[in-house]
This record gives structure tokens, C-alpha cells and sequence, in this order.
């Protein structure tokens, strides 16, 4: 019999051995077990100790509850969710486990998904987050130009960043083809540069490839990612762990697009005067094309 995705070789998953285990745990083991298949994202990309934080619980009890599921540790634990990971089921049966939980009605779908949000905006919040923020900030503000990464929909999202980053004065040019369209993008790519990256597992060619290049040029790379950090953590700078809902659900882009936005506040803040020169230069021009954008009142900004 196939296996079936993201149970390669017809182990049982994470989400199968916590069911199976649940009733010998301990009520705070039980909780971190629950969190292992909820938050597969901070179990990843997070230390023992924000795992801990996160879950109530201590580093100890976070590595006994991965041996009482059968992993020699948390090592193991992580080793064998990436594996479930990189074997995502399609976007139909993705689709598929989310209309099971919110079925069909429209106001139960929008409060799942507000629900969803709210998570990963909770997750955001915490101090090593922020942390991991400010150092791809001083990065990507350090760059002589930033190239920003993405394919399918981190394709538009990185698009959107890179009109927002050149508006407020700081030369960005997209990453956004696949295939061979994508060596005349980084023709442009030279040292000095830096690339802002929207990757998650499984680990595609294009972000192999750009990665790679960018070590030979010696450009740092940020990557926004829930998923693909520990497979490619040695080969960039920094890595802003961003959820995108929960895992086998259909992807969620909103904590994205948070994090992008404010990552175009906080470079207009290193390069002020710059970003209000090049609004105002924005303005002008965009008034000369339509002439009521100048009757709508918009004036210089007072330093």
C-alpha cells in the first residue's frame, strides 16, 4: 500500500502517536504534546525554552513529553515532523482539512480564519521574535539594494514589499520567476546587495539556487519562513519564523503580509529623510499624471 503524504513509509505521524499516547501523559505533558501538533511551526524553529514558555511547561517536560512519544529527543521529535512537512499533502486535502473544521457556513469560516490570525499574531509578539526582527531590520538596512524572494503567492507578496521598499527611497528589485525566467532576475544580483526571502518547505530549486548564488556573491539573505529554517539555517543570515496557520491546513498569508508592513515602517525609520523626499518626489510625479491627486489636498510633510 502507498504511503500516504506526510506519513512517509507509513509511520505514524506526530498528530497519530499524540493520540495514541494522550492517556498515558501527564495533564502538563498532555499540553505539550497538544502543542507539538498545534504549533508545529515554534516546535521547529524554536528553542526548548520558547517551546516551554509557549506551552506552559519547563524544558525538561518538553523533552520527557517527546520520549514518551517515542523520540529519543527533541532532536528526533523535529527530525521527523520535517519529514511530515516536506511531504505536504496536496492544496485540495489541505483545503479539505479546513472546510472540516469550519464547514460551510460563511461566518463560522470567518471566525476560524480570525482565529487562525490571531495565533500567529500572538506568536509574533514573542521577545525572541522581535529579536530575530531587528537583527534582518539592521541587515536589510545595511544592503546597498535588496532583492525580496518569493514564488506563487510569496510571489505578490514580495512584489507589494518591493514597490513599498522603492517608495520609501531603498532600490529593490523582485524575485519572482520560476524556472529559467528567474536567472535574468538575478542577473542583477552583486555583492552589496541583500535578499529578503519568502520560502517554506519543501526546499524548491529556485530558493536552492538563489541561495547558493547569494553565497557566492556573499550577500546575506533573510528568511521569513515557518517551515524551512532547519533545512537551510546555515546558509542565511537570519531567519523571522512567521506561521501560516495551522499545519496540512490551507496556508494563511495575513501574519506574512504584518510582518512585511512593518518591516516597511521600520526602514523608513532608518532612512527618514530619504523616505520623505522620495513620497514627495512620488506625489509630484503621480500629480502630474493625474491632476486630481494635487486637488485632493496632499501637502509636504513637516520634518
Amino acid at each position: 500500500m502507498a504511503s500516504k503524504a506526510g506519513n512517509p513509509g507509513g509511520a505514524d505521524t506526530l498528530e497519530q502517536k499524540v493520540q495514541k499516547t494522550l492517556g498515558k501523559l501527564s495533564p502538563v505533558e498532555q499540553r505539550v504534546a497538544r502543542f507539538f501538533i498545534e504549533r508545529k511551526e515554534t516546535v521547529l524553529l524554536g528553542s526548548a525554552a520558547q517551546i516551554a514558555s509557549e506551552a506552559g511547561s519547563s524544558d525538561a517536560t518538553v523533552v520527557r513529553t517527546a520520549q514518551a512519544l517515542g523520540f529519543s529527543g527533541l532532536a528526533s521529535l523535529r527530525q521527523s515532523l520535517l519529514t511530515e512537512l516536506t511531504g505536504l499533502p496536496s492544496p485540495g486535502r489541505r483545503l479539505k482539512r479546513s472546510l472540516d473544521q469550519c464547514g460551510e457556513d460563511a461566518a463560522k469560516a470567518l471566525h476560524h480564519v480570525i482565529s487562525l490570525h490571531e495565533e500567529a499574531l500572538l506568536s509574533l509578539k514573542e521577545d525572541e521574535t522581535a529579536t530575530r526582527f531587528a537583527h534582518a531590520i539592521d541587515l536589510l538596512a545595511g544592503v546597498r539594494r535588496r532583492m525580496v524572494f518569493g514564488i506563487g503567492p510569496s510571489g505578490l507578496m514580495a512584489s507589494y514589499a518591493a514597490l513599498q521598499f522603492n517608495r520609501i527611497g531603498l532600490p529593490t528589485l523582485p524575485l519572482t520567476e520560476t524556472g529559467i525566467g528567474l536567472a535574468d532576475q538575478m542577473l542583477w544580483m552583486e555583492p552589496g546587495d541583500g535578499v529578503l526571502m519568502m520560502a517554506y518547505a519543501p526546499l524548491y530549486r529556485e530558493v536552492t539556487v538563489v541561495l547558493e548564488r547569494a553565497a557566492e556573491l556573499s550577500v546575506p539573505v533573510v528568511l521569513v519562513s515557518d517551515s524551512l529554517g532547519i533545512l537551510v539555517g546555515d546558509q542565511v543570515a537570519e531567519v523571522v519564523p512567521v506561521p501560516r496557520g495551522r499545519a496540512d491546513h490551507l496556508a494563511m498569508h495575513g501574519a506574512t503580509m504584518v510582518v512585511l508592513e512593518a518591516m516597511i515602517l521600520a526602514l523608513a525609520g532608518r532612512c527618514r529623510d530619504e523616505a520623505f523626499e522620495r513620497l514627495e518626489s512620488f506625489s509630484e510625479i503621480r500629480g502630474a499624471i493625474d491632476r486630481d491627486w494635487l486637488k485632493r489636498g496632499v501637502k509636504k510633510v513637516k520634518r
